[in-house]
């Protein structure tokens, strides 16, 4: 999940792994696999970020519930 901010200011928490696709109009317009969209105040490089740090926290966990931490003991 990664967090956004609308266009009103309001925040918004989206489950990225369903963004289909992100316009920059000139605000960003997330679309959703759903085909609902919400237009955001971050830009297009600022969501991939947030997506990529959240996947990549996403794997840190799943590498620490499985005890791999890529150090040999």
């Amino acid at each position: 999940m990664i967090e956004l901010t609308k266009i009103n200011n309001e925040p918004i928490v989206i489950n990225s792994c369903h963004i289909e696709c992100v316009e920059q109009i000139p605000e960003s317009k997330v679309v959703m696999d759903t085909g609902r969209y919400y237009v955001v105040q971050e830009t297009v490089a600022e969501i991939i970020q947030k997506t990529v740090e959240y996947n990549g926290r996403i794997r840190e966990f799943e590498q620490e519930i499985r005890g791999v931490d890529g150090h040999s003991e």
